[in-house]
């Protein structure tokens, strides 16, 4: 197993567990920004960019969820964390669930966000990597973030929704591209039920993506899991609502761990 050497951001109290953000297709570690400040004042946080994304290094894809997942491993390695909560959302919600499941020794406590085990039609995924190879990610920026906040939170925070979009347009194509092909052959439905870190799950109920169906399959595979159904929101709950996902992120992962063994 051997992951990239991915470039991250740590804040926090050094000496708190560590909790690690994965991030969604086309953003940065710059997403979780609503969430850092009250992370911070309870755990030593770490953000990285995926691998094609933001600062990340660029290999020629397509890519695989293992791929995601030993970057994520590689870098707790690295760091000399030998265990932390996993945060993700969408995509890096994937990539630690895979984590969890075949590196359970790895992960305290899991927080799925506006994610799924499987994300059909594959064929939506390869024709949206050929369009960003052909055009860039530009190309389908206005789309996505239209995905990603509620019609009425994009009408209110167009300053919010202009830094979304250049946040995506600047993900470099091929990063943007390799990653949409290994959501294209996602599919994790079988080892959910092998995860076994404490595990919440936070569904956007207007999210188009991701919606809450997607999500109470996830939590009826993995054991004592509970779903947050979060409204309104869209499928970047925590940016459109982190009043509602920020509290509730802390009280889970603070949570000892020995109340439910």
């Amino acid at each position: 197993m051997t992951g990239l050497d991915l470039p991250a951001v740590i804040t926090g109290q050094k000496g708190k567990p560590f909790v690690v953000l994965s991030n969604s297709l086309g953003s940065t570690h710059r997403m979780w920004d609503a969430q850092v400040e009250a992370l911070n004042e309870r755990f030593r946080v770490v953000r990285y960019d995926t691998r094609g994304h933001g600062r990340s290094p660029v290999p020629d894809g397509p890519y695989s969820i293992d791929d995601l997942a030993d970057d994520l491993v590689a870098l707790l390695d690295r760091l000399g964390i030998e265990r932390a909560h996993l945060v993700g959302l969408s995509l890096g919600g994937a990539t630690t669930m895979r984590v969890a499941a075949r590196n359970p020794e790895r992960v305290d406590r899991l927080a799925l966000l506006c994610t799924a085990a499987h994300f059909p039609p594959a064929e939506a995924w390869t024709e949206r990597a050929a369009v960003v190879r052909g055009s860039a990610a530009a190309a389908v920026a206005e789309s996505v973030v239209a995905r990603w906040f509620t019609e009425d939170y994009l009408l209110a925070h167009p300053v919010t929704a202009a830094h979304y979009r250049e946040m995506i347009a600047s993900t470099p194509a091929e990063g943007y591209a390799g990653c949409c092909e290994a959501i294209a052959k996602l599919d994790l439905r079988k080892e959910l039920s092998s995860i076994t870190a404490p595990t919440l799950a936070l569904a956007g109920r207007d999210d188009p993506a991701t919606p809450p169906a997607r999500l109470e399959e996830i939590v009826a595979a993995i054991p004592g899991a509970r779903l947050q159904v979060v409204h309104p929101a869209a499928h970047l709950a925590n940016a459109e609502q982190p009043d509602i996902v920020t509290p509730a992120l802390i009280e889970h992962l603070a949570a000892p761990l020995t109340e439910e063994k």
